[in-house]
């Protein structure tokens, strides 16, 4: 236990000074191997062979592929498709917002990429339709979380790699029906509160308009296809279908969409490159700071101290949701995954959770995290959009987050929804 506070006490006095969260990581590990005598050689073979792993493969990739498609312009093409599909409803905007965060979700697995490309579009839309700010910003930012989910996604990678030996396509898979699960209860409260709050319909189309529409959308909607239709049927692996979805989309934006030049391309490789070295850090330093953990034997402990709360599999289940949600307030969903997964897993296999069901579990709980103060990416960025004090989004998002915490209730305590899915297909 002295060594379990000396690391997360150095690691939360870095963070509270405000050091990048990748130097806290190395940094706390290291001063903690220094007073343990734990040899830096195996600190740093570790930081070596976090990264040396084919699986990380797939991260930049699929950063390099949403970014392509979100600069490309898929998103717009995405989002005329939803507002065929359920924009005629009452709050057909507001619904045209979740479902195209639920099909470009399972295009580009980023939550902030969806609040930025449809959000920049649908918020200002919204409002200027007689939605109100709070609302707009509300469904735009919880919607996003599907992203988080739906496959492909990134946080499962950063999942499988915190587990190790977990199948990513396993993950993937997994995550479909709790996603769609998450959509349409989003659904369900967008649209009774755009009837309760009076909100317009929105348009018609007819067929040969519709069906145009979705030709141009069902273009891009391949990647997704690509990426599990390849996973499903063995032709790739989940890093595999990465570059081959990442080299389609390019292919689709720049020739037959024909919305991409080569400085646009050149900036996308740029931005790509800095978010993939601050990724590589992080999960560099992480992986010494799990062996740090592995080695003060921390997740044992975690294990015993939850086992000597309660024996009940109910109780515990629910303590980890808890701490899951308040965790995911407070820090970054990527780098909680690979931090808590080593401490958490033992704890939830010891209780009879399936490694693959809590990796669902954990990545839509800390979803969470994304729309609440104080450090909610998705939250900020949605609320920047709005021009929106986030202190004056927080009473629209509360309906949103009862749907969301009802939903992973479900989830967690009806695996099948989950398991059923990669059962059939293995």
């Amino acid at each position: 236990m002295e060594g379990a506070l000396i690391l997360f006490s150095l690691l939360f006095i870095l963070m509270f000074l405000k050091v990048p969260i990748a130097f806290a990581l190395g940094m706390s590990s290291v001063l903690t191997a220094l007073v343990f005598d734990i040899p830096l050689l195996l600190l740093f073979q570790n930081m070596v062979s976090g990264i040396n792993n084919f699986t990380f493969l797939a991260v930049p990739f699929f950063i390099l592929a949403a970014q392509i498609m979100t600069d490309g312009e898929i998103s717009d093409k995405i989002m005329n498709l939803a507002k065929v599909i359920v924009g005629k409803i009452r709050g057909g905007t507001a619904m045209v917002n979740v479902t195209s965060s639920m099909f470009f979700g399972g295009v580009s697995g980023s939550s902030v990429a969806d609040v930025s490309s449809i959000g920049s579009m649908l918020i200002p839309a919204m409002k200027k339709q007689g939605y109100d700010s709070d609302y707009s910003v509300a469904v735009t930012v919880t919607s996003s979380v599907q992203g988080v989910i739906i496959p492909p996604s990134q946080n499962m990678i950063y999942f499988a790699l915190a587990a190790g030996g977990i199948s990513i396509g396993d993950l993937f898979i997994a995550g479909i029906f709790p996603g769609v699960i998450l959509g349409i209860s989003l659904l369900i409260v967008t649209y009774v509160l755009a009837v309760i709050r009076k909100y317009p319909k929105g348009q018609s189309f007819s067929l040969k308009e519709s069906l145009k529409i979705a030709k141009d959308a069902i273009l891009g909607m391949v990647t997704a296809l690509i990426i599990i239709g390849g996973i499903i049927f063995g032709v790739f692996t989940a890093t595999e279908s990465a570059a081959v979805a990442a080299v389609y989309a390019l292919i689709i934006t720049v020739f037959v969409y024909k919305n991409m030049s080569i400085k646009k391309v050149k900036n996308i490789l740029f931005s790509c490159s800095k978010t993939v070295g601050m990724i590589v850090a992080i999960i560099a330093t992480s992986s010494a700071f799990g062996y740090v953990m592995a080695y003060l034997r921390i997740p044992d402990q975690v294990t015993t101290f939850f086992l000597n709360i309660s024996n009940n599999p109910l109780i515990l289940t629910l303590l980890i949701l808890f701490l899951l949600i308040l965790l995911g307030m407070f820090m970054d969903m990527g780098v909680l995954i690979l931090l808590v997964t080593p401490i958490l897993l033992p704890v939830a296999t010891e209780i009879g959770i399936d490694p693959i069901h809590f990796g669902v579990i954990m990545v839509l709980t800390l979803g969470i995290g994304l729309c609440t103060p104080p450090v909610g990416t998705s939250l900020f960025v949605g609320c920047a959009i709005g021009e929106l004090p986030i202190e004056k989004s927080i009473k629209a998002l509360l309906p949103f987050y009862f749907v969301m915490i009802m939903a992973v209730l479900i989830i967690t305590f009806i695996p099948e929804i989950s398991l059923w899915l990669p059962s059939v297909i293995n």
